[in-house]
């Protein structure tokens, strides 16, 4: 029998996401526990979390199970990820034996990886994420890689749904805001993703010079075209509010400048007027747009105060879905049952 990954919501199509999601809802509203017992779920972080780490261990407790955190490096052996290396360095143990080991321990194994190196053309295949997925025997899961992170994507699109109801024709806008730190394209690529499959209007709103990776755009504008809607990309962040029902803030990187942070920095130097306002939010429909972000969020850097705590942020809404769209995927794959 094939394992089933999940590595991305679109590999799974909307039937597979859509039946997710309505489990997702009816363990928010039922408060099942269970389902899970004698079950251990290996969970690998390169990288730092919070509600990641917090809301997949939560679920494995809600229904019966066990959660092992490994922090590569801390809490255990420093991995070697690269292939054919000579091992006379630093790294102490390769991914293919890690993945191999937690594959004979675990029911399933979660892994986080940000990008490494500084060439777009190696980080975009995601390289980490995707041999841990071939050398793991059981199910491997995207807890944020360089391009997707599916289960933040679950939780947008569950938090659009119960804020905005029939999706269907709305307008979602990803808007880019100036951060410090060069970011992953993951989170507004997977949001935008999830507004696509909620057979939303998708509105990019970026500077010149920080599009998505171009297959990304690609698979963003077919998941549109598929419900009947479009993906607009455009500079002016004020013409792409007008009319918004939905507006997904998040910075990221630019996939030109990948793996230059320097050159980033100056690069965007003067567009740090790109920060959600009060001013921008006024523009979306009846200035009532839901503000959405995946957290953390720099405060009065991405968003203003006066938005985070106003009547239509949902960030703390999307964060708690996280949590249930992950109880729903863990009982699909492996508690024994389908959603």
């Amino acid at each position: 029998m094939t394992k089933r990954d999940f590595l991305s919501m679109e590999a799974w199509g909307r039937d597979g996401v859509e039946r997710l999601l309505a489990e997702a809802a009816r363990l928010k509203q039922a408060g099942t526990r269970g389902g899970l017992e004698g079950k251990v779920c290996a969970l690998v972080f390169m990288d730092p979390s919070l509600r990641t780490r917090a809301s997949m261990e939560t679920a494995m407790f809600l229904h019966g199970g066990h959660a092992v955190i490994l922090e590569p490096g801390k809490t255990s052996w420093t991995l070697e990820t690269r292939p054919g290396v000579v091992m006379d360095g630093g790294t102490t143990e390769h991914i293919i034996e890690a993945a191999r080991v937690l594959g004979r321990y675990a029911d399933a194994v979660g892994i986080r990886v940000f990008p490494r190196g500084d060439q777009w053309a190696e980080a975009r295949l995601d390289p980490i994420l995707h041999d841990f997925a071939r050398y793991c025997e059981k199910p491997v899961i995207n807890l944020e890689s360089t391009r997707r992170h599916p289960c933040q994507g679950l939780a947008d699109a569950l938090t659009l749904r119960e804020h905005l109801g029939d999706t269907k024709g709305k307008r979602c806008v990803v808007q880019w805001t100036w951060h410090p730190k060069q970011l992953p394209t993951a989170v507004p690529a997977s949001g935008a993703i999830a507004a696509a499959m909620m057979g939303m209007e998708v509105v990019i709103a970026r500077p010149e010079g920080w599009a998505l990776d171009p297959d990304d755009t690609a698979t963003i504008r077919a998941l549109c075209a598929e419900h009947g809607q479009q993906l607009i990309e455009t500079d002016d962040p004020a013409a792409a509010l007008d009319g918004a029902d939905a507006v997904y803030v998040k910075a990221w990187g630019s996939v030109g400048l990948f793996g230059r942070p320097e050159e980033e920095a100056k690069a965007k130097a003067h567009l740090r007027d790109w920060r959600y306002t009060p001013a921008w939010q006024a523009r979306t429909r009846g200035g009532a747009a839901k503000v959405l972000h995946c957290l953390p969020v720099r405060r009065n850097v991405e968003i203003d105060d006066a938005v985070l705590d106003g009547p239509h942020a949902v960030v703390i809404d999307e964060a708690e879905n996280r949590l249930h769209v992950q109880r729903a995927l863990l009982l699909d794959l492996i508690g024994g049952r389908t959603a």
